[in-house]
């Protein structure tokens, strides 16, 4: 007797292991500010503190380090990465050109699909919360790219992410903001639903030109 299919019962996400939740954690206490720039990560206090044994806590140091957010100095081992302007110009500079391309491109094929999940990411960014927001933003962005086919160009912002949030993290703080950073992020997705890709890149130029204003005084400020 065939068992009864219950399509209910389906995961269609495994639970996280116990590397990707201290990866988790401890990517998003650098990218807060929790931990600053030139800390050490010293492995036995972070095992006290998380609670994980020191072979997970080098796992995820590894990462960390593979994403721009620990660097290892002689003598002192694994600190946190600093983020300077001229770092930080580079990246914006990156991301000027590849997702002002994207989001020209993503409009010219984008259906109701991407415009729903656009529209879905946008609401998340707006609920707020530290977590959803990266993470809806993150969405927000992959959709773009891989709507318009940019696979390769995604990868290469995938591997600046952990830069990326932190300077994030950095501008969401501005208080003079000229229009806030979802309102710029719904231009952009008002301009793809309008099929309209010279308002889209123009709409992704507009808001990465203030977000590195907004950086670039932060960091000489510091």
């Amino acid at each position: 007797m065939e068992q009864a299919s219950h399509p209910g019962l389906k995961i269609d996400r495994p639970p996280q292991t116990l590397r990707e939740i201290v990866l988790e954690r401890m990517r998003g206490a650098i990218i807060a500010g929790r931990f600053p720039g030139g800390a050490r990560l010293v492995e036995r206090s972070l095992c006290d503190q998380l609670g994980v044994s020191r072979s997970v806590v080098r796992e995820v140091i590894r990462v960390l380090e593979a994403e721009g957010l620990v660097e290892s100095l002689p003598n002192r081992g694994p600190v946190v990465a600093r983020m300077d302007w001229a770092l930080a110009r580079q990246v914006y500079d990156i991301r000027r050109q590849l997702e002002a391309s994207a989001a020209e491109a993503c409009a010219g094929v984008a259906d109701a699909g991407v415009d729903v999940a656009l529209a879905a990411a946008l609401e998340e960014i707006r609920a707020g919360g530290e977590a959803r927001l990266f993470a809806a933003t993150t969405r927000f962005y992959e959709v773009i790219f891989r709507a318009a086919g940019h696979e390769v160009a995604w990868e290469i912002v995938q591997r600046l992410n952990g830069r990326i949030s932190r300077l994030r993290a950095l501008t969401l703080a501005a208080a003079d903001r000229a229009v806030p950073g979802p309102e710029r992020m719904a231009r952009i997705a008002a301009a793809i639903a309008a099929r309209d890709g010279a308002a889209a890149r123009r709409a992704v130029e507009a808001h990465l030109d203030e977000a590195a204003r907004l950086a670039q005084r932060a960091l000489e400020g510091e």
